[in-house]
């Protein structure tokens, strides 16, 4: 489960199977009756839904358990699926000494969808590379785009896909609550938006997390420990 996340009714049809894979299986069977309709012609060029913008430039710093994540909205796109996506680099540190380097690449949709279209993710020991695992790209090797944050949100409790690649990468989400109050050092909200996320190939991967209007993510928090991770800066041009 990637460490940031900026996640059914759609506008852009996608199927309600939610089926996964069991990654303790030999084998692994793809759900292919989950294939959202992407046409370029739907999307567009700045991401500015209220609770998930990405303004290049923007940055955000989130700190917990030990670790510092820093997430900046680059100038660059990729296009993915016949569809410009913004370049959003994620990195988290432990002690000053980078732990892992995502570059997640996300797009919105005319009504405000906001689509995770893939990453390239690095975990690092000793300034090494060890592993590439979740690693992804809409469109390769079967891998399908999945909504990280909805205009319109759905009902609560009911899941929806932020990603789709086939026992490598399954993160879901589900609403709990669309008026919470947060606190966290970098300041205080109101009506802020409440998912669980959660995968099928983690099982103890089950995290709460809040989304506040104008600035994005805020707080994470550990279902079964309570642990936070906090913003502790935000900023945008």
């Amino acid at each position: 489960m990637k460490h940031v996340t900026y996640g059914l009714v759609l506008a852009l049809a996608v199927s309600t199977n939610l089926a996964g894979c069991d990654s303790s299986e030999e084998e692994c069977t793809p759900d292919a009756t989950y294939q959202p309709a992407i046409d370029p012609a739907n999307f567009v060029t700045l991401i500015d839904n209220p609770l998930s913008p990405f303004p290049p430039g923007a940055r955000w710093v989130l700190e917990g358990g030990g670790e510092t994540i820093e997430v900046t909205v680059t100038t660059d796109t990729r296009t993915i699926l016949g569809v410009e996506s913004v370049v959003v680099r994620d990195t988290a540190t432990v002690g000053g000494e980078i732990v892992e380097d995502t570059y997640d690449w996300f797009a919105q949709d005319v009504d405000g969808n906001v689509w995770y279209m893939g990453e390239d993710t690095a975990e690092y020991e000793g300034g090494v590379v060890v592993s590439r695992e979740g690693s992804w790209e809409a469109g390769v090797d079967g891998a399908q785009p999945g909504i990280v944050m909805h205009g319109t949100q759905p009902a609560a409790g009911q899941p929806y896909r932020q990603e789709y690649y086939a026992c490598e990468a399954e993160d879901m989400a589900e609403v709990v609550s669309t008026n919470e109050s947060v606190t966290v050092p970098f300041g205080s909200f109101e009506n802020c938006l409440q998912t669980r996320e959660y995968t099928p190939l983690e099982p103890d991967a089950n995290e709460y997390k809040y989304y506040c209007e104008g600035v994005g993510l805020v707080l994470e928090v550990d279902v079964a420990s309570g642990d936070r991770v906090e913003l502790t800066e935000f900023e945008t041009p």
